[in-house]
Protein backbone atom coordinates (compact mmCIF):
# COMPACT_ATOMS: atom_id res chain seq x y z
CA UNK A 1 0.00 0.00 0.00
CA UNK A 2 1.28 3.48 -0.71
CA UNK A 3 1.38 5.70 2.74
CA UNK A 4 -1.12 8.08 0.99
CA UNK A 5 -3.43 5.86 1.42
CA UNK A 6 -2.27 4.39 4.32
CA UNK A 7 -3.20 7.88 6.19
CA UNK A 8 -6.31 8.42 4.39
CA UNK A 9 -7.50 5.10 5.67
CA UNK A 10 -6.23 5.82 9.29
CA UNK A 11 -7.43 9.42 9.11
CA UNK A 12 -11.26 8.20 8.63
CA UNK A 13 -10.93 5.99 11.01
CA UNK A 14 -10.19 8.88 13.63
CA UNK A 15 -13.46 10.74 12.55
CA UNK A 16 -15.89 7.83 13.38
CA UNK A 17 -16.20 8.16 16.49
CA UNK A 18 -16.50 11.85 16.53
CA UNK A 19 -19.60 11.64 14.26
CA UNK A 20 -21.17 9.47 16.84
CA UNK A 21 -20.18 12.01 19.48
CA UNK A 22 -22.10 14.68 17.33
CA UNK A 23 -25.32 12.68 16.75
CA UNK A 24 -25.04 12.17 20.58
CA UNK A 25 -25.19 15.55 21.38
CA UNK A 26 -27.34 16.36 18.41
CA UNK A 27 -30.07 14.11 19.63
CA UNK A 28 -30.12 15.12 23.32
CA UNK A 29 -30.78 18.86 22.35
CA UNK A 30 -33.45 18.16 20.31
CA UNK A 31 -34.96 16.07 23.02
CA UNK A 32 -34.11 19.06 25.44
CA UNK A 33 -35.74 21.30 23.02
CA UNK A 34 -38.91 19.24 23.00
CA UNK A 35 -39.55 18.68 26.95
CA UNK A 36 -39.14 22.70 26.86
CA UNK A 37 -41.60 22.87 24.39
CA UNK A 38 -43.77 19.99 25.96
CA UNK A 39 -43.87 22.45 29.18
CA UNK A 40 -45.09 25.35 27.41
CA UNK A 41 -47.74 24.30 25.24
CA UNK A 42 -49.22 22.44 28.47
CA UNK A 43 -49.38 25.78 30.15
CA UNK A 44 -52.83 27.20 31.20
CA UNK A 45 -51.81 30.52 29.11
CA UNK A 46 -50.85 28.64 25.95
CA UNK A 47 -53.39 25.78 26.26
CA UNK A 48 -56.31 29.02 26.25
CA UNK A 49 -54.80 30.72 23.87
CA UNK A 50 -54.67 27.47 21.30
CA UNK A 51 -57.91 26.56 22.06
CA UNK A 52 -59.37 29.93 21.26
CA UNK A 53 -57.55 29.62 17.78
CA UNK A 54 -59.08 26.53 17.55
CA UNK A 55 -62.60 27.64 18.40
CA UNK A 56 -61.82 30.71 16.20
CA UNK A 57 -61.01 28.77 12.95
CA UNK A 58 -63.43 26.34 13.55
CA UNK A 59 -66.50 28.90 14.12
CA UNK A 60 -67.40 27.43 18.04
CA UNK A 61 -66.39 30.88 20.01
CA UNK A 62 -69.10 33.14 20.19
Amino acid sequence: MSRRLIRRLTSVRRDVGMTTAEYAVGIMAACTFALVLLGVVKSDAVRGALTGIVQSALGLAG
